[in-house]
């Protein structure tokens, strides 16, 4: 029995075989074959459905007859004889004869022009219009080029093992009944608004050196897509982007390389898919449905796959796989729990491509894209019998409407059409914002040549001076008009980008100590904390520790005696300890407040823009009026450096005493605790031994301190006592001073010093040479050549306003017209 079996289904293949080695290729080389196009009748569409019954029944019948006459030892008939009527048509798989009449096909095709309009022009002027698309998702060696390849209906890319896309390759495809062979034009890397016509070949050595380049260069992988305009009698009107495949590495530090490709990849495919007007159409090559390789990918993006096609390629290969028909039925139509979500077609497709590559060498197996066509109409076929032989009975319509290549390609076309047919009334409105700012934008262009004299450009170059010192003085003040998450800055940005406070140990105050340290500042606010962070980093600092060789080198010898003067160590101490650790405060405060200031600019030029005060075009005089206020920032900051240089200075030369007596009490105490002081509870002892006691101790204090150069406890407690007095007093001193220097003369001067030096610097280059500072010949240039251009995007604009709005009225009449 089950030799018999094996015997039908061996028969069943050759039957196969033969029928395209022998039908197809006669038939093709027949006059009869080439049928002209307008005698041929019949929607095609539901010629595709009922593919399997028109052609698979003479092939059941010729099977039957088969076994019929190999259970009686006599020959099967010829077969030849299968009638040309039973045959598929070479017809493409999406023609006109799709829709039901001439002119609503010739409706569609308008608009499929018209939206390819839409996206050159948005593409050339990065107007925000959406396109949608197909994007095809998958990994290494799924098939993902060779699906792309028999949706277009002939081969152009390079199709094999590992990884043979390493750029995306967008595909704009429209059908087009009169190109015999592919139409393709390319799209220049260096020049998008130019494409250049290429043959079929040379399209195809482009995209297989562009890989071989990218497979030599340590990413390997780029972002940027190679663009390809075709039109093609077999093609679709679909726009599908063919992305790098995923790669699943093998763990280990071996295969880093391959881990971190790998992730690049993963990247650059969940960036595509983050485009909310694209259909992603996600390849998975298993059997089993738990087993989601591609889907986890692209549910990271899409989790409900509301807006994903789900395929699963190779299906030639996974039929032998299933061992019984319960297998077949819950692989053609997974239960909810195993494939959940939502996804476009409520269930899977899928589809097998035939291997080998069209060519005219030996080792090509197609002579002819048709020849690769007619063997993908035969191999789903064969896919159709084959299922069907597993299940034991015939595929209903619905099954059968997701089996082949031709089921998906009709499903995506009528997909994306209904997209672009949904989206003509919102495109209008885009279309009609669009119109009215580019309208603006010439409106400005020509009022700006018509002020190009000498009078106005002066009276345009004092008006944006009060202007910009406007907005200059109400940055400083306070205002929420500039956005914070552009312009503003946390104290961690703030300290990267101006120069941190570091102390003399290296470290940096912590930001949670700061006041409003993540909070996104500009203008006055910024220049508050910077100071606040000032006042909180000097004011904790302690005096640097002092060593007994520090103490000793400063006792150095007197110009009249040989003795010790431990008040002048302790001062030469102080002061060099205070200047060490308190200049570079200076230097840091300086650079971190000028470019606070700085930052003012940037924001004063976007607030202009907001309120359409801004000189847009006068390139010239703007970086007159920047290179003016930078000069003015640091040359105001260096005067008040120089100014608080001088109060460090005198306050670290001369030792004033009565700028450190602040805390007089507890250094007396703390001197009296070891010298001179009377103890406590000696009230009853004679007065002459408490004289004698006093004298003794005050002699050995002077031996101790004056006469000895051996550093005792007591000697070295009052150089350091002396040395801490002396360094907050000048810490104390020169933080105030410090804050109120920076507030007078560089703060300040902004307001009111700042005007006068503008205008001044204006009226003198005025004066010098008008024409340098406007650049009036460039900028009539220039005005001249964004007028042209804005013209012409206008003009642009208007065709296709015009264009959606007659698709749109016509589609509109369409669904309100009764039918007959």
């Amino acid at each position: 029995m089950n030799i018999t079996a094996n015997c039908h289904r061996t028969l069943h293949r050759l039957h196969i075989i033969f029928l395209y080695r022998f039908v197809f290729i006669d038939l093709e080389e027949s006059e009869g074959f080439k049928e002209d196009k307008g005698e041929r009748e019949g929607n095609e569409k539901e010629d595709r459905i009922n593919f399997g019954c028109h052609t698979l029944a003479p092939i059941k019948n010729t099977l039957k007859q088969v076994k019929s006459n190999n259970s009686t030892h006599t020959e099967a008939p010829p077969l030849r004889t299968v009638s040309q009527s039973h045959l598929p048509s070479p017809s493409p798989m999406a023609t006109p004869k799709q829709l039901e009449h001439a002119g609503e096909w010739e409706s569609h095709s308008r608009l499929y022009e018209a939206y390819n309009e839409l996206h050159g022009l948005a593409q050339e002027f990065q107007t925000p219009f959406d396109a949608p698309a197909v994007l095809v998702v998958g990994h290494q060696t799924d098939g993902k080029s060779a699906l792309v390849e028999a949706l277009m209906g002939f081969q152009f890319n390079h199709v094999g093992g590992g990884t043979k896309t390493r750029r995306p390759i967008t595909l704009h495809m429209k059908f087009n009944p009169e190109c015999d062979s592919p139409l393709c034009h390319l799209i220049s890397d260096s020049d998008s608004c130019v494409p250049e016509e290429k043959s079929l070949r040379e399209v195809q050595e482009y995209i297989e050196a562009e890989n071989m380049r990218l497979e030599r260069e340590t990413y390997q992988f780029s972002s940027k897509e190679i663009i390809v305009r075709v039109e093609y009698k077999y093609c679709p009107n679909l726009t599908i982007i063919d992305t790098p495949g995923l790669i699943a590495p093998a763990p280990g530090r071996k295969n880093r390389a391959l881990q971190a490709q790998s992730r690049a990849v993963e990247s650059l495919v969940r960036a595509k898919m983050q485009h909310k007007e694209f259909i992603v159409l996600c390849l998975e090559d298993c059997n089993d449905w738990s087993n989601a390789t591609t889907r986890r990918v692209v549910m990271q993006i899409d989790p409900e796959l509301s807006r994903t096609v789900v395929v699963s390629t190779k299906l030639d290969t996974k039929i032998p796989q299933f061992a019984c028909a319960s297998d077949v039925e819950v692989f053609l139509s997974p239960p909810a729990s195993v494939l959940d979500g939502f996804m476009l077609g409520d269930s899977p497709f899928f589809t097998s491509v035939p291997s080998g590559r069209v060519g005219s060498g030996h080792e090509s197996v197609y002579r002819s894209n048709d020849e690769f066509k007619q063997a993908i109409s035969l191999r789903e076929m064969e896919d159709v019998a084959s299922l069907e032989e597993k299940l034991g009975r015939s595929l209903s319509n619905q099954e059968r409407s997701r089996i082949g290549v031709s089921s998906l390609k009709l499903f995506l076309e009528e997909l994306l059409q209904k997209r672009y047919m949904d989206s003509v009334p919102l495109i209008i409105p885009l279309l009609e914002k669009e119109y009215r700012s580019t309208t603006r934008m010439l409106n400005d262009i020509n009022q700006e040549l018509s002020t190009l004299d000498e009078v106005k450009l002066k009276e345009k170059g004092r008006a944006f001076h009060d202007l910009f010192l406007t907005k200059l003085s109400l940055l400083l003040k306070g205002t929420v008009v500039a956005p914070p998450d552009k312009f503003g800055e946390t104290l961690q940005d703030e300290r990267v980008n101006g120069g941190a406070l570091i102390g003399i140990d290296g470290s940096q105050f912590p930001l949670k100590l700061i006041p409003n340290a993540g909070m996104r500042l500009y203008g006055g606010a910024q220049y508050h904390r910077a100071m606040a962070e000032f006042r909180f980093v000097v004011g904790g600092i302690k005096c640097p520790p002092i060593t007994r060789e520090e103490i000793v080198n400063a006792c150095g010898v007197e110009d009249i005696h040989d003795g010790t003067n431990y008040s002048r160590t302790a001062c030469v101490i102080a002061v060099a300890k205070a200047r060490d650790t308190f200049e570079p405060f200076l230097h840091q405060l300086g650079s971190r407040l000028l470019h606070i200031l700085k930052r003012l600019l940037p924001i004063s030029v976007y607030l202009l823009q907001k309120e359409g005060e801004f000189l847009s075009g006068h390139e010239v005089f703007l970086r007159r009026v920047s290179s003016a206020f930078n000069n003015f920032a640091e040359s105001t900051e260096r005067s008040c450096h120089e100014k608080c240089m001088e109060d460090l200075l005198s306050t670290t030369r001369y030792v004033t005493w009565s700028l450190h007596n602040k805390n007089r009490a507890g250094l007396r105490q703390f001197l009296d605790s070891f010298g001179g002081a009377e103890p406590p509870g000696n009230n009853g002892t004679d007065s002459s031994t408490s004289v004698q006691t006093t004298e003794t101790r005050l002699a050995d204090l002077l031996d101790s301190t004056l006469w000895n150069r051996r550093l005792a406890p007591s000697s070295e407690r009052i150089v350091y006592a002396l040395v801490q007095q002396i360094f907050h007093g000048i810490r104390e001193y020169f933080l105030a001073s410090a804050e109120l220097k920076f507030n007078c003369f560089f703060l300040m001067p902004v307001v009111d010093k700042l005007p006068a030096l503008l205008r001044e610097d204006l009226e003198s280059a005025f004066e010098d040479d008008l024409d340098n500072v406007f650049d009036i010949t460039n900028l009539r240039h220039s005005l001249g050549q964004r007028k042209r251009e804005t013209e012409i995007e206008m003009k642009r604009i208007q065709r296709l306003k015009d264009k959606f709005r007659k698709i749109h009225e016509q589609l509109s009449l369409h669904h309100v017209m009764p039918g007959p």
